[in-house]
């Protein structure tokens, strides 16, 4: 709620209800944060309305667009790096410690094994939907 004091300062407050706020100021429990004056109005405030519509807003959709794209060049970047299947955390660690070739790879994990490289600092990330995938 917006309120005010009688010295004009303006200030906010909530309150579960208007009666809330009327109890309240009654009892002499809202004060102004400025001046500690009790002698407290409310000020109009302007409604709150939900809109409520099917259609995405223009932001919601490029979003969206951007999301998409995303993915999209994630998933391309995945499809052209070499596929180490189950091999994907051990050939990732290696990678990581400088013991085999830096280049992109893609494979599986489970999600420990995932969890792991990662508490490990090694950058990994899903990408579900590659190619293969989609057949």
């Amino acid at each position: 709620m917006d309120l005010c004091c009688a010295r004009e300062h303006r200030f906010e407050g909530w309150f579960a209800s208007a009666e809330q706020f009327e109890q309240q100021c009654a009892a002499g429990q809202v004060a102004c944060p400025s001046c500690s004056n009790q002698d407290i109005r409310r000020l109009p405030s302007a409604p709150s309305l939900v809109q409520r519509s099917a259609a995405p807003t223009e932001q919601q959709e490029t979003s969206h667009g951007l999301l998409t794209q995303l993915i999209d060049t994630l998933r391309k970047q995945a499809d052209k790096a070499e596929d180490v299947g189950a091999r994907f955390p051990d050939e990732a660690r290696r990678i990581h410690h400088g013991d085999a070739e830096d280049r992109a790879i893609r494979g599986t994990a489970s999600a420990q094994d995932m969890q792991e490289l990662l508490e490990e600092g090694v950058s990994v990330l899903p990408v579900p939907g590659l190619k293969k995938d989609l057949h």
